[in-house]
């Protein structure tokens, strides 16, 4: 099996790490590509370098640094970086919840959305924050349950809707892995409010976001990471809102 690791967080980011030790249970070494933003492009999205050149470095065995976006890795990553087509992309693990609206705004959801649309089957990961992880290992649940719930997808093998494809968002709680009490098949949650907002410094403007431990309902990725649980969410690529469409041709 060939497997193209990406994130958003940067090449030398540790959750990248621990991907690339996740993706050892599941292939030979020879057999990992590694092309990850050469800094970190959180809050990028979907978005492409569509009007600019991008360039892209080697940093070792098959391992490379891109001066682009998330989306734009998983694009040198499959037509220029490896021999052939990757048998799955998986993008992570991600320092920090991709969850409810984060997920709009997330690299990690976002390279891995860029690879169902080239048609490759395709896992983004992210590990919650919260005071549990303080004095372990940020990345222990993705460590300890990452191997397991990526063969469970795959053992799964469901990637597509009818004749759209489908992309997986999986988070980890904030806890040990010990802790963990399992997985749960999730909807992608919704926090009240909005989820960013801007302050004006000294130096300029920031953007903030909110609190993220705010409950979004049961059998929401949210609350499912709450109850330490793993939050596996499938992802289309079609923003369509089907109910509001019925009742809009209803009228």
């Amino acid at each position: 099996m060939k497997i193209l690791l990406t994130n958003d967080d940067g090449l030398d980011a540790p959750g990248l790490c621990a991907l690339y030790d996740i993706a050892l249970g599941l292939t030979d070494e020879a057999e990992i590509f590694t092309v990850a933003p050469a800094a970190e492009q959180s809050g990028m999205g979907h978005a492409i370098s569509y009007k600019q050149t991008i360039q892209m470095e080697r940093r070792g065995p098959n391992r490379w640094a891109v001066h682009g976006t998330p989306a734009d890795t998983v694009l040198l990553g499959i037509y220029n970086a490896m021999p052939t087509m990757p048998d799955l992309v998986l993008s992570g693990v991600n320092k920090g919840n991709n969850a409810a609206q984060n997920t709009l705004y997330s690299g990690t959801v976002g390279a891995s959305l860029e690879a169902a649309l080239q048609g490759i089957p395709a896992i983004a990961l992210s590990q919650f924050y919260g005071p549990q992880l303080a004095d372990i290992d940020t990345f222990d649940a993705a460590r300890a349950h990452g191997l397991q719930t990526i063969k469970t997808l795959l053992d799964a093998d469901i990637w597509r809707h009818e004749d759209r494809p489908i992309h997986y968002n999986v988070n980890f709680p904030p806890c040990s892995g010990a802790d963990v009490l399992g997985h749960e098949f999730t909807t992608q949650g919704f926090r009240r409010g909005a989820p960013f907002h801007s302050e004006a410094g000294a130096d300029g403007y920031h953007i903030i976001g909110r609190p993220q431990h705010e409950s979004t309902g049961a059998g929401s990725d949210v609350q499912a990471n709450m109850n330490n649980q793993i939050a596996i969410t499938p992802c289309g690529v079609d923003l369509t809102n089907q109910s509001t469409l019925s009742r809009l041709r209803q009228l």
